[in-house]
């Protein structure tokens, strides 16, 4: 086991006080004294991760796990490290090790419950969730993270557990109210809203606590049928984010740009052959989900999520020096990476993510901009992008509460911005519709899908070379986990309530209408 001695004591109570230097000196110091000191090891990764060198940090980590191999808490945050650079199965290993260890404290179970969960085994997280929350009950992440891994399971009363847990212990608890309020719809007789009108009251000017409060009320006020006292808690909740976010709708105009240029009509796609994957593509809150369980619920399917992988292999084969993964130089240079190289890389570095399944889906909406790519890399692989009434599409990102810290999703924040980038999509599949062949890219409405379910279903299988299987039409039956946004929505049948949500808003999205119809679209034409 790790040795803290008195002055690594001393450092580990500097760290969590953000005094990194002083912590830092008395590192180097232990490790002067003895070079195998795996405490002063494993505190520099921590340093290293905290600092945002997350490859320094895994360095670290490993020093540390080779000098004490019968303490888990190196190989844990090795592990967190690892998926944090996406290396998921490497980083599922290192937490198997780390968990045959026995952890006891409650940061390291975690640690690991965290990865687990990342990696989609919530069935695998939640154990150590459980312990970590007995552990140190009184901790109001540790029952975010239990309850965030009991909804995904579909166990939504052990959700509302967690979560009222961890309200009780922090009222000001932002994320727990955020998902606590989706779980079940909320009622004159039963709601949330007086306190949580309080609690935005006293955290107005925390950009991120109030962006969750804001989307918690947004949601109480929707419910209880007042969807123009939603639309000013969203506005209200999202304006001092955007303010700081700093977004640039011409930089997103750029990558559309770009990535339609990675095939244009008349190229050739001579990547490595393979029909493993099918790629679910658009924007989010279209359907992706429901497409995704419906293909998984197939013999022969299985849903590997919302992949990174595609983008980050592209980054990394195409070499360019900007610290974006996804920017219009990576995309030009993508044109030139061997594409046989990449279809190959890419089945390589999902391989240890699929089970014995012939067929697999990624389900990462962003990887439209990236058809191109895909089709030149993968030309069998099948690419379904969805579809939804534009209106509908916007409201619901608008409605969407994504994660704070990824900028791509930047463009959710302002109604006219989220037109804007809308358009910009629409375009960019519209040139994905005229230069890819139609056995390999389709649009699915979600309005049709909803409204003709079969007959849908069989052609989007047809589509994908597979055969008939009638659970894809029980897609709610589905047991595995879901991690997306749509977690509860999945588990229940087809419903069309959702179809032109957006007419209930009214006045208050006319300026999301006035840019749609700016770009030559019809929004009161019911078609996606």
């Amino acid at each position: 086991m790790m040795q803290f001695d008195q002055g690594l004591a001393e450092a580990e109570k500097l760290m969590a006080r953000r005094a990194y230097e002083p912590a830092h000196r008395i590192c180097m110091q232990a490790l002067e004294r003895d070079p195998e000191a795996a405490a002063a090891w494993f505190l520099l990764g921590v340093l290293a991760a905290d600092h945002g060198n997350v490859g320094r940090a895994a360095d670290l980590f490993e020093k540390a796990a080779a000098l004490a191999p019968v303490d888990p808490r190196p190989r844990a945050h090795l592990a967190r490290t690892l998926m944090l650079l996406n290396e998921q199965a490497d980083a599922v290993a290192a937490a198997e090790i780390a968990a045959a260890l026995h952890p006891r404290d409650a940061v390291t179970l975690d640690t690991l419950g965290v990865v687990f969960s990342r990696a989609g085994l919530h069935a695998r997280a939640i154990p150590f969730f459980e312990a970590a929350v007995e552990s140190h009950g009184r901790n109001a992440e540790l029952l975010f993270n239990l309850g965030a891994s009991r909804q995904f399971l579909g166990d939504f009363a052990g959700a509302e557990a967690a979560y009222a847990g961890a309200v009780a212990v922090d009222p000001a608890a932002h994320r727990a109210w955020s998902s606590r309020v989706t779980l079940a719809r909320q009622t004159p007789e039963r709601n949330f809203r007086p306190e949580l009108e309080r609690l935005f009251a006293t955290h107005a000017h925390d950009p991120e606590r109030a962006l969750h409060l804001a989307h918690a009320l947004a949601k109480t006020c929707e419910d209880l049928g007042d969807p123009a006292a939603a639309l000013a808690w969203l506005q209200r909740g999202k304006a001092l984010r955007r303010a700081r976010a700093g977004y640039d709708p011409d930089a997103d105009a750029r990558v559309f740009e770009a990535a339609a240029a990675t095939f244009a009509a008349g190229d050739r796609a001579a990547g490595f052959r393979s029909d493993a994957p099918i790629f679910v593509v658009g924007l989010p809150r279209t359907g992706t989900t429901l497409v995704d369980r419906i293909l998984s619920s197939h013999r022969d399917v299985e849903s590997l999520g919302e992949l990174a992988n595609f983008g980050l292999l592209v980054k990394r084969m195409a070499g360019t020096a900007s610290s974006l993964v996804l920017d219009p130089p990576t995309l030009r240079a993508g044109r030139a990476v061997d594409p046989e190289a990449l279809g190959r890389a890419f089945l390589d570095d999902v391989a240890g993510l699929r089970g014995a399944s012939a067929r697999f889906v990624d389900k990462m909406p962003l990887n439209v901009v990236y058809a191109g790519l895909i089709h030149r890399a993968l030309p069998d692989a099948r690419i379904v992008c969805l579809r939804r009434h534009p209106m509908d599409s916007c409201l619901a990102n608008y409605r969407q509460l994504f994660a704070t810290g990824i900028p791509q999703y930047d463009y959710a924040l302002d109604l006219e911005d989220l037109g804007r980038y809308y358009l910009g999509f629409d375009r960019l599949v519209a040139h994905w519709r005229a230069v890819l062949p139609p056995d390999r890219f389709r649009e699915v409405a979600y309005e049709d899908l909803v409204h003709d379910q079969e007959a849908r279903t069989r052609g989007l299988l047809a589509f994908c070379g597979l055969d008939w299987d009638p659970a894809c039409l029980a897609f709610h039956e589905n047991a595995a986990p879901v991690a997306t946004a749509s977690s509860v929505q999945v588990r229940q049948p087809m419903y069309a309530s959702s179809i032109g949500r957006w007419r209930a808003y009214g006045d208050g999205l006319t300026p999301l209408r006035r840019i749609l119809e700016s770009g030559g679209l019809d929004v009161e034409v019911d078609r996606a």
